[in-house]
């Protein structure tokens, strides 16, 4: 092939060649796409939170009724508002449409367990271990995570308004379009995960745990 059919441009710094459509231009010369700059603080995303094992009661198994510990078991449609049960233990269950108002579950220990439309408000789960736990369109007003460690949690559409979380311990949680009015002990979130809507709609939540000072 002569030069004639050759179609000279500048090679560019950082350029690749480009195969031809055809055979008249051998080879053609551009830019690689520019990438987004990373900035003085690079944007790193964790890894999400580790869905619970599902339960797998017994054929046989009696229905549950009392709260008390539960290993492979699905609680429907029960009022265990204002129980006490300290140290509760709770692994591979489903507990749906429950209500637990004023429950205490201090120091409970809580593995692969869903929580699906129930209500923990005003619940104490006070130096509790959750870990491979879901909180799914939950009602948690005033509930009470202090120094509790929560490991692959989820919370999906809850209402977190005056939580407590001070001195908790967090590793992969996720928040996603819960209200976080008046939460307390913001600053142990550190590390959760958000999107950016959820982010956006607390920023003086954020602000005012980071000591900002909002003006106009």
């Amino acid at each position: 092939m002569s030069d004639k059919h050759l179609l000279i441009l500048p090679e560019l710094p950082g350029a690749r060649p480009v195969k031809a459509a055809s055979g008249v231009i051998p080879a053609l010369w551009r830019r690689p796409a520019p990438r987004a700059p990373s900035g003085p603080y690079p944007r790193r995303v964790s890894k999400p939170p580790t869905s619970p094992y599902p339960p797998d009661p017994a054929p046989d198994a009696a229905p549950v009724v009392e709260l008390a510990d539960l290993v492979d078991a699905v609680a429907c449609d029960l009022d265990w508002a204002n129980r006490r049960t300290r140290g509760l233990v709770v692994r591979r269950a489903e507990v749906r449409r429950c209500r637990l108002t004023g429950t205490e579950l201090a120091e409970a220990a809580l593995s692969d367990v869903t929580f699906s439309d129930c209500r923990l408000d005003l619940a104490g789960l006070r130096i509790a271990k959750l870990e491979r736990v879901v909180f799914r369109d939950c009602r948690m007003a005033e509930c009470d995570f202090y120094d509790a460690t929560l490991t692959d949690v989820l919370f999906d559409h809850c209402e977190l308004r005056e939580a407590t979380f001070s001195g908790g311990r967090l590793k992969r949680v996720e928040l996603r379009g819960c209200d976080l009015t008046g939460l307390r002990g913001i600053e142990a979130l550190r590390g959760a995960r958000m999107p950016w809507n959820d982010v956006l709609e607390n920023a003086p939540l954020f602000a005012t745990a980071l000591g900002l000072e909002i003006i106009d």
